[in-house]
């Protein structure tokens, strides 16, 4: 990555490393819930946010190995404050049941990082019948922000603090279906197409965050709300996928980052103080950057969170 890493506006770049791009900043008192903090990029940023003091919630499909990770982690950092919780973002009911569970605990939420995903897998439904790449990419971030996000303007306004929200989405999100979103076709097998539907899924996440955006600056609640593009990474994320993982490893020295480098972009966002007050963004190498014609269009970003309430039963 050393060809492609001239440093930005924030004084970082792509090679910039989650650490690099949180030091000095202290976290302490912070409460953080990362969704897909057992392994990858999820778990560089959960480690990272600890290292700084953050009090961070792992929401993980598997509970054992989200717990192996705490414990190894607590090896490295003994005084770490680490919960695991069980969160299949695939499923609406797990993730009814991760929000009821989280707000019976009486935490605070500070930032919330919609970190999981599934990418390019074959065609499939999930538990509520809804194609898989957009309902666990898409539709169970936006159900988890919107039954999280009470706890996260109360926490707000208790603390004085601006609260975050920070969507992973993918520089994969210019590569949607034709018309962006396929309100009509979400489930129509015969029109699927994996990579298509990944795109679609990650321009979703920048719409949401889009929308997201406008609403609390309508209410007037200091709470932001980006999406970012955390790089080409050699993750199990690829794992539908061999013949791109393949290409990715021929290619690592030049077009790949380290997980560590992966995770300096959601780091920057959720803690850096220049984002400070900086909401509806799109952020590539710890860097504001323009996003597709599609993932700026208003009227598509209502028209997706319209379709979303519906599809999540949320009054």
């Amino acid at each position: 990555m050393g060809l492609f890493s001239k440093k930005g506006p924030s004084g970082f770049s792509s090679t910039s490393t989650a650490e690099e791009v949180t030091q000095g900043i202290d976290a302490t008192g912070l409460t953080v819930i990362v969704t897909g903090a057992s392994s990858g990029i999820g778990m560089e940023t959960m480690r990272v946010l600890v290292l700084r003091g953050a009090h961070v919630v792992m929401a993980v499909r598997n509970k054992d190995a989200g717990t192996n990770v705490k414990e190894a982690l607590l090896k490295e950092i003994p005084d770490a404050k680490i919960d695991v919780m069980e969160l299949d973002l695939s499923s609406l009911a797990s993730v009814r049941k991760f929000a009821e569970d989280y707000i019976a605990l009486g935490l605070p939420l500070n930032i919330l990082i919609n970190n999981a995903g599934v990418m390019a897998s074959p065609f499939k439904l999930s538990q509520d019948n809804i194609e898989l790449q957009f309902a666990t990419n898409h539709l169970g971030h936006f159900l988890l922000t919107d039954l999280l996000l009470d706890t996260m303007k109360s926490t707000s306004r208790e603390s004085n603090i601006e609260g975050r929200i920070v969507n992973l989405s993918s520089l994969g999100h210019q590569y949607s279906y034709r018309e962006g979103i396929r309100f009509d076709a979400i489930n129509d097998e015969s029109k699927y197409s994996k990579y298509y539907a990944y795109g679609q899924s990650k321009l979703a996440n920048i719409l949401h965050a889009k929308e997201l955006n406008r609403r609390l600056k309508e209410e007037g609640v200091e709470i932001t709300a980006n999406a970012v593009h955390p790089g080409a990474i050699l993750t199990n994320l690829m794992r539908y996928d061999n013949f791109l993982h393949s290409v990715m490893k021929v290619l690592r020295p030049f077009i790949t980052k380290s997980i560590p480098q992966g995770a300096a972009t959601t780091c920057f966002v959720a803690l850096n103080p220049q984002v400070k007050g900086v909401s509806g963004e799109y952020f590539v190498d710890c860097n504001v950057a323009k996003p597709s014609s599609q993932a700026k269009d208003a009227d598509l970003a209502t028209k997706l969170w319209d379709f979303s309430l519906t599809l999540t039963n949320v009054k």
